[in-house]
């Protein structure tokens, strides 16, 4: 019986003979994607590196899906110069993940995907036991050079994903020249290959007319940056329309100052003056 592996193997080596899958060198040396805020991109020196290995960690338990929406987006985002770069072939996403992760976190939503701009009929979903089995498959699909992006979401803090596990999958990244996305649940951040290593939260989403739901929005701390500093932190909202992140504007400050109010009950109203007695 043909194993998960050997069907992710057969459809890898499907996509590798398409003649237009042909990897591009690219002519300034490294590649990157643009994430859309101008201080973000800036601090990355141009944007992510593609055809590199990144790290995303959820910030706690309930920033599961809010991690898995940011990388998402991340790989979108990716998909777009990919594409652009190989003549609009480089479409499809292969995401491996535990089976674990679907009783923890939950499956993934082909709407919610749809709603981040990742076109639920362009992944490849694959589902493994075991993290040697993700690990295995993510492996096979990073040296695919005809893949828009992968995505390898392991559960918790295996010991088969060591430095030398991580390494593996940055060699790979680099030959085949696809962008990949260790996305990390229940674990915390470690020594590895990552080129950055990023940590999300849920953000504040700012509703729309009517109070319906707004943009998804993230909170987002650069942990590592192999070639540049790290320890920023952004507030992101993702832009369905452009398919970019973008900065909520800041606030405009009152025009003049006002008496805080207290945390609980209503403010005290002001007692009136004492009238100056005369004459008494």
């Amino acid at each position: 019986m043909p194993t998960e592996l050997d069907r992710l193997r057969a459809k890898l080596s499907a996509f590798a003979r398409h003649p237009m899958h042909d990897p591009v060198p690219s002519p300034g040396g490294e590649r990157k994607t643009g994430l859309g805020p101008a201080d973000l991109d800036r601090f990355l020196e141009g944007g992510l590196g593609r055809g590199a290995l990144h790290e995303i960690f959820a910030a706690g338990p309930l920033d599961a899906g809010a991690a898995a929406g940011f990388a998402a987006a991340l790989t979108r985002r990716v998909l777009d110069d990919a594409s652009a770069e190989k003549n609009g072939t480089d479409k499809t996403v292969v995401w491996v993940r535990q089976a674990f992760v679907n009783v923890e976190a939950g499956s993934l939503y082909g709407p919610g995907l749809a709603g981040l701009g990742l076109d639920p009929a362009d992944l490849v979903l694959v589902e493994a036991k075991d993290p040697l089995g993700v690990l295995k498959a993510g492996l096979e699909a990073a040296r695919c050079s005809a893949l828009g992006a992968v995505v390898i979401e392991p559960w918790g803090a295996p010991k088969v994903l060591d430095f030398t596990a991580s390494r593996r999958l940055a060699l790979a990244a680099s030959e085949a020249g696809t962008t990949v996305l260790l996305l990390r649940l229940q674990a915390e951040p470690q020594q590895s290959a990552a080129e950055t290593r990023w940590r999300v939260a849920a953000g504040p989403s700012r509703p729309l007319a009517a109070n319906a739901p707004g943009a998804a929005a993230f909170t987002i701390e650069l942990l590592r940056h192999r070639t540049g500093p790290a320890g920023r932190r952004w507030h992101l909202e993702w832009d369905h329309g452009q398919c970019l992140f973008t900065q909520p504007a800041r606030r405009a400050p009152l025009p003049r100052p006002v008496v805080s109010l207290p945390q609980r009950g209503s403010h005290p109203a002001p007692l009136p003056a004492e009238r100056t007695r005369t004459g008494t």
